[in-house]
């Protein structure tokens, strides 16, 4: 059996994010730890789609685990697309179909493998919702999918069962033949050849209850990390330097060459990268911060996503999802909460921080607002409230007046000298 691991997005939904597949969570890029999940489930011939923007990469990460890199082309045909691409690498063989945005346990592999013994033609991963999703929804008759509709929006469900991209087909030369006879003007292309295919076919719907995370949004980065919380060990690595003062608390996963100075809290959940310094008293808490980072005096990073290379100096950083080479100015924050205590830009979060691409630069004393993404490769100067997203590639400033004029004010010493006498 091969498995087919779709990772060609641009992850448009995502940006400022630059590429969700390396996303390192733990110390383990979102694209090896879907690798390692795939050999851990039996899969030894595995093919990845990808993009001329990310191809080069992804292959280094493929190397790694033996995996095959198919470049897709036509990458506005979705995963009808990815699928296409890999029609010269397809044989008689079934094919399990895998996002690499969809998070999900172990056991989902079992039970769609373990259901792939019996007779159906395919079989698709299914949770069930108790409350709206934007996604594929089932239309199940006697246990068998008859239909399946993308987006129906709120009310008008089919079922309560949602569509998790774990896909298994017996006869993925049929798929190959129903994606090059559909068509369609969004990019469900994939979903209207699976329609096709249905009133030909026997699918079958895998019941999951168990932890689904799909990866669409940046907010989503903030809604994984519990769940690589749970699966790390806590370990200090032997060659960190850990200030006896320092206090280390619950877990906490320390790595090779991290500096712990004076004073300093972290708080776990918790991973710091290699190399990572967090300085007298910052405290680090809830969060994941990545390699070579500089975590400085009196800065607090609560329940963040920190990517490498990453410099702070007594700032907060809140509820916020940060790209790589990021630097911030004393006193620079990260807005994380609306005055009325609101919803924040349709994450689903009252809490929500800015998130930040890659190549950032941010100016002393500078406030950025809840929510507001700021695009790569972007400086943003001093003194600043940002409250607008900023596109890439930009130079934010403002116009400051200053009013000189003469000083007609006096010192009252008396005043000081009273003071001193209390302070005495």
């Amino acid at each position: 059996m091969k498995a087919l691991l779709l990772a060609a997005g641009r992850s448009r939904r995502a940006k400022p994010i630059e590429d969700k597949n390396f996303l390192k969570f733990c110390g383990k890029t979102l694209i090896e730890f879907q690798l390692e999940s795939l050999q851990s489930a039996g899969f030894q011939d595995i093919l990845i789609a990808a993009g001329e923007h990310n191809k080069e990469r992804i292959e280094g990460v493929a190397a790694q685990y033996g995996a095959t890199v198919i470049q897709q082309e036509n990458l506005d045909d979705g995963m009808a697309g990815a699928v296409l691409a890999t029609e010269s690498h397809l044989n008689d063989e079934a094919l399990f179909i895998v996002s690499s945005n969809d998070v999900v346990e172990p056991r989902a592999y079992e039970s769609v493998l373990k259901a792939s013994e019996s007779g159906a033609d395919a079989y698709l991963l299914a949770t069930q919702m108790d409350s709206y999703f934007p996604g594929g929804y089932l239309k199940v008759d006697n246990g068998q999918i008859t239909d399946i509709i993308e987006k129906p929006g709120a009310g008008n469900e089919p079922s309560n069962l949602v569509n998790i991209v774990l896909h298994f087909f017996r006869k993925p030369d049929t798929l190959i033949s129903a994606l090059k006879s559909s068509s369609s003007n969004d990019d469900d292309r994939y979903e209207v050849a699976l329609d096709q295919l249905m009133n030909e076919q026997r699918f079958e719907a895998v019941a999951y209850d168990g932890m689904w995370q799909p990866v669409k949004h940046p907010w989503h980065v903030l809604d994984l990390m519990p769940y690589f919380f749970n699966k790390m060990e806590a370990s200090v690595h032997p060659s960190a330097e850990i200030a006896e003062s320092a206090r280390i608390n619950g877990p906490v996963r320390i790595e090779e060459g991290v500096k712990v100075f004076d004073n300093a809290v972290i708080q776990g959940p918790a991973y710091i990268g290699k190399n990572t310094v967090v300085a007298n008293n910052a405290l680090v808490r809830g969060s994941i911060i990545g390699d070579d980072c500089v975590v400085g005096y009196a800065t607090e990073v609560a329940r963040s996503f920190i990517g490498d290379d990453c410099w702070f100096h007594s700032n907060y950083v809140g509820d916020t999802v940060m790209g790589e080479n990021n630097s911030f100015g004393a006193g620079a924050v990260c807005a994380n909460l609306r005055l009325d205590e609101k919803e924040i830009s349709k994450s689903g979060r009252n809490k929500l921080g800015p998130i930040f691409g890659d190549n950032i630069r941010v100016g002393v004393n500078t406030s950025i607002m809840p929510g507001i993404r700021v695009g790569s490769n972007t400086m943003v100067t001093s003194g600043l409230v940002v409250a607008e997203d900023i596109e890439p590639g930009k130079f934010v400033h403002g116009k400051t007046e200053l009013i000189i004029k003469d000083n007609r004010a006096s010192l009252d010493e008396s005043a000081r000298e009273a003071m001193k006498k209390k302070l005495s």
